[in-house]
């Protein structure tokens, strides 16, 4: 025998039995998309605003600059 008394051994099995379904529980939090997909769109959006919901000042600032840079770029290519 392995000197442990029943308690012991039921008490291990507990424990690894916790592990397992602790395993498994982030193996499925892994591979649930949809969940990460929900995840990375909240936070996007709380980066993106302020906390009363009003887009960030670098942001409209950044919007701005790649709506200009793109109206030059077609009024560059149209004039010549």
């Amino acid at each position: 025998m392995n000197g442990k008394t029943p308690d012991q051994m039921e008490a291990e099995i507990a424990a690894q039995r916790d592990q397992l379904a602790d395993t498994v529980d982030q193996l499925s939090a892994k591979l649930d998309v949809k969940s990460q997909a929900q995840a990375k769109v909240t936070d996007m959006k709380h980066r993106a605003t302020t906390e009363n919901g009003r887009p960030r000042p670098q942001l409209l600032a950044v919007a701005g600059s790649l709506v200009a840079a793109a109206l030059t770029l077609v009024w560059w290519r149209r004039r010549g």
